[in-house]
């Protein structure tokens, strides 16, 4: 069984997830810690459960989504893993960090990227890769049948989509990934946003203005 922690970090409000099974193995997904305070809250979540950072994953590379990443390597020796198409876009938060006035402490990047699809393992869960892009050119969602759930990153939320006016973003294949990927999942599947609460896919399904079942 996988147990979800929400951390809701940085200016930009972005859910930092940790994903841990009852081996106590755990994947850390979209580290956006900013404060130290932020940074703290994560770290001591992990101690007190005496969970084993085994995984750093990134949906996508934006900059709210990886302003945690060195820390996660310092402290877990831990590199990012994402899609190859996000490199371009995580070379650019060098940019737009001072621009947001945001101290950017830089990623590392990854030994190796991973695919379209294919799974990745912590523990004794697996998750499968749903390759999304559309708000970013390589965003990945990750999803476990069994536990009825997806890491959803920016792609879709509660009543709303990702943005797809940043570059690299493309607002038609986005409504098309989340109609063709992400709408054939079970109604039952709890999305786990990048930003925002939790909803289901049937509930999107029925009740998203920007894309219907």
């Amino acid at each position: 069984m996988i147990h979800v922690k929400r951390f809701e970090n940085n200016p930009f409000a972005e859910n930092t997830y940790l994903l841990f099974d009852d081996t106590n193995s755990c994947a850390i997904v979209d580290p956006g810690m900013y404060t130290r305070q932020e940074e703290l809250a994560v770290l001591n979540f992990i101690t007190e459960h005496q969970l084993k950072p085994t995984l750093l994953l990134n949906t996508h590379c934006h900059l709210d989504h990886v302003l945690g990443n060195k820390l996660i390597y310092e402290e877990f020796n831990l590199l990012p893993q994402f899609h190859e198409w996000e490199a371009p876009v995580l070379s650019d938060v060098q940019v737009r960090a001072p621009m947001f006035g945001l101290r950017y402490e830089q990623s590392p990047i990854p030994q190796q990227f991973l695919a379209d699809t294919g799974e990745v393992i912590f523990g004794n869960t697996a998750l499968r890769l749903i390759f999304a892009p559309g708000h970013s050119p390589g965003h990945l969602c990750f999803y476990s049948q069994d536990n009825h759930l997806l890491i959803g990153g920016d792609v879709l939320f509660k009543g709303s989509i990702g943005r797809t006016d940043l570059p690299g973003g493309n607002h038609d294949l986005l409504l098309k990934n989340i109609k063709e990927k992400l709408y054939e999942l079970p109604n039952e599947t709890i999305v786990y946003p990048g930003h925002g609460p939790e909803t289901t896919i049937g509930a999107e399904k029925v009740s998203n203005p920007f894309v219907r079942g």
